[in-house]
């Protein structure tokens, strides 16, 4: 069953607080990578422990990639367990990780709250937290990720650009996830001009739960049987999302409607390049890796959370508690600059263009 989501406008309000505050740290990229310099208490010989939700989505192996290497940099010791998408395997994921002696974790969380006896256990021993990409509303840890509000209004931006007028969808995030709410309330921002005037009409909108494509599918499915098929746009909160729809609408001869997602993965760079995908924000989790590994090894060697270089006291997640946060600038990927990804060495250009129409390519296949 297809149901709107009633407390998205409610939502959003919170997600335009993220977005009103992280909007003056539009050089957070930057001076992120500035503190990651030397000269904070060693980590040598520490070991630090990451407790990943699931590897279900590629870019998670780019980020462990990164994190490794930074902790290896630091002379700190990577250990890492994977909860598999169950919050209860996470919680004792979590206890094994510090039974093993990490004195720092970075926790991806499955779920905001679920996850919270977790985070409780390690204060309790005195273990720093970073909570990486994902919120963890606890005053003590350290939040690093994207300015998710931003990777929202960037994803409505280019599906605007494409599509000024029609029906539109939104296929959202996990409902456990705040990351959901903060990109909805982004996309909504960026529309709600059109909507007003009714140039847009929202028809559909459902939230993905885990983030599974399958999902997605299913859902965008049951959103077409229930419009007819008159569907003009979607929104897409990610890649993984994105190409449930996209399967959806190539089921339907409906390839060509403007689609958005995030994270820059491989299969969604090809969409771009082949025109199935209007859009993939590109967040280089490089970047985020290498400033997780870095913070997470300092957190390790004794280095308090509030003296963490590069961080700023931030309040927009739904219960207003105040997070030492860094937020990283993330980039919109569309046909016209698909070199830059390729330039970057984040994919290749083999990779970006398989299958792409040579009469049709984008500048970056040609």
């Amino acid at each position: 069953m297809i149901a709107s989501n009633p407390s998205g406008a409610a939502r959003a309000g919170t997600a335009a607080a993220q977005g009103t505050t992280t909007r003056r740290w539009a050089w957070a990229g930057a001076l992120a990578l500035a503190a990651l310099a030397p000269g904070v208490a060693s980590a040598k010989g520490e070991v630090v422990g990451v407790s990943w939700s699931n590897f279900q989505e590629e870019r998670w192996k780019k980020d462990e990639a990164a994190i490794k290497a930074a902790l290896e940099a630091a002379g700190a010791r990577y250990i890492a367990a994977d909860a598999q998408g169950s919050n209860e395997k996470q919680l004792a994921d979590v206890e094994a990780l510090l039974a093993k002696g990490a004195k720092a974790l970075i926790i991806l969380a499955m779920d905001a709250d679920a996850i919270g006896p977790a985070v409780a256990k390690a204060k309790e021993a005195k273990i720093p937290v970073v909570a990486y990409d994902r919120l963890i509303q606890d005053k003590d840890v350290l939040y690093l990720t994207f300015d998710n509000v931003e990777v929202g209004r960037m994803q409505a931006r280019e599906v605007l650009k494409v599509r000024p007028k029609g029906n539109y969808v939104f296929i959202k995030g996990s409902p456990t996830d705040p990351n959901a709410d903060f990109l909805n309330g982004g996309q909504r921002e960026v529309l709600k001009a059109a909507m007003d005037k009714g140039d847009i009409k929202i028809v559909g909108e459902q939230y993905t739960d885990g983030w599974a494509p399958e999902n997605a599918q299913k859902n965008m499915e049951q959103i077409l049987t229930k419009n007819a098929n008159k569907v003009d746009a979607v929104v897409a909160s990610n890649d993984g999302t994105a190409g449930g729809v996209v399967a959806a609408l190539k089921a339907q001869n409906l390839v060509g409607i403007p689609v958005s997602g995030q994270d820059g993965d491989v299969a969604a760079l090809n969409r771009v390049a082949r025109g199935e995908q209007t859009v993939s924000v590109w967040k280089d989790a490089r970047e985020l890796g290498k400033a997780a590994g870095t913070y997470a090894a300092q957190l390790a060697g004794g280095t308090k959370v509030s003296a963490v270089k590069g961080a700023a006291p931030w309040s927009g997640g739904t219960k207003k508690i105040t997070i030492s946060s860094v937020f990283l600038k993330p980039i919109p990927i569309t046909r016209d600059n698909l070199k830059l990804v390729i330039d970057a060495g984040w994919v290749t250009k083999a990779q970006v263009c398989q299958g792409v129409d040579a009469a049709k390519a984008p500048a970056a296949c040609k």
